[in-house]
């Protein structure tokens, strides 16, 4: 059984909310909490609330975390549709912590030495905070499995952009996430630009009736007009995935750290091989079977 904590900025991207939608329905996984990170954190937590209730899994609390960047000198993006389809006017009642999501995440940590796994499918900031307060998480955490990042090591690397949105949104808190020697899990472009989901799958999940499959069929919809193309990367769902299938992936022991300076959408993760490297970076993914796991799990019901 793998205890988590998902850190997410849900909202934009529809594969926030597939991420979450997929870990509900996996009985490997007991979801601790979920935070929420960047931007209109509120927001984002009564979105997850939502989801939360279509999954019947209102036993889950969310905690809002930190709405700005570690040094506040990044704007914030959002899509503008952040909310749509899912929650009514009724929705802003829906009931949040007051706890903030770094004191969760501390407190649930260190209660819990070497049984939580952190996952971060958003920017890091929050990650980052805790790190700062309490440096011990780093050797009581059981692993940090976080998507976010490219390397451009991979088969696919010449066709990779350079910098990835969730590093680029707060490079300072990725690198002292990354240089923390935590027993990190990297899912970055190089494998989640491969997990494609479509309309078709799209249809698969609104004709389920299910409440939770009809919010993602609608949220898909809206990412799908937004993005101007008729299918979308599974970035956040492959992440969850490995707490259920190690080996969906190849992974490479590494070193990373960040390069930025002081201009927006700067941040790319360096990454060299190392033995004692605390990062293990996925170069590979079996796109056929992950796609067959995140359908299976969220159809059957």
């Amino acid at each position: 059984m793998n205890r988590i904590i998902i850190d997410t900025d849900i909202g934009s991207d529809i594969d926030d909310a597939m991420a979450l939608a997929l870990a509900m329905r996996s009985p490997e996984i007991t979801i601790e909490g979920v935070t929420t990170v960047y931007g209109d954190v509120d927001l984002r937590a009564r979105m997850t609330r939502k989801m939360l209730q279509y999954g019947q899994r209102e036993d889950v609390r969310v905690y809002p975390g930190i709405n700005k960047p570690l040094l506040h000198n990044r704007e914030i993006w959002l899509a503008g549709h952040e909310g749509k389809g899912i929650l009514t006017e009724e929705d802003v009642n829906l009931e949040i912590e007051s706890k903030h999501a770094v004191d969760f995440i501390i407190e649930t940590v260190m209660a819990n030495p070497g049984q939580i796994t952190l996952v971060p499918i958003g920017p890091l900031t929050n990650i980052a905070a805790c790190i700062i307060r309490e440096p011990e998480l780093v050797n009581n955490v059981k692993e940090i499995i976080m998507m976010g990042g490219v390397t451009r090591l991979g088969d696919n690397g010449a066709s990779l952009a350079t910098v990835e949105h969730n590093i680029v949104s707060d490079p300072e808190a990725a690198s002292l996430v990354f240089g923390s020697g935590a027993k990190i899990v990297m899912v970055g472009l190089d494998v989640t630009l491969k997990v494609v989901i479509t309309d078709e799958e799209q249809r698969r999940l609104h004709e389920t009736g299910d409440p939770l499959n009809m919010a993602l069929a609608r949220m898909l919809e809206e990412w799908f007009s937004f993005v101007k193309k008729p299918k979308t990367f599974m970035h956040d769902p492959l992440t969850i995935s490995l707490l259920i299938d190690r080996t969906l992936v190849r992974t490479k022991k590494m070193k990373v750290h960040v390069e930025y300076d002081h201009r927006q959408k700067t941040g790319q993760t360096v990454a060299a091989l190392s033995d004692d490297g605390n990062v293990e970076v996925c170069l590979e993914v079996d796109q056929d079977r992950f796609m067959k796991l995140l359908m299976e799990r969220l159809t059957t019901i």
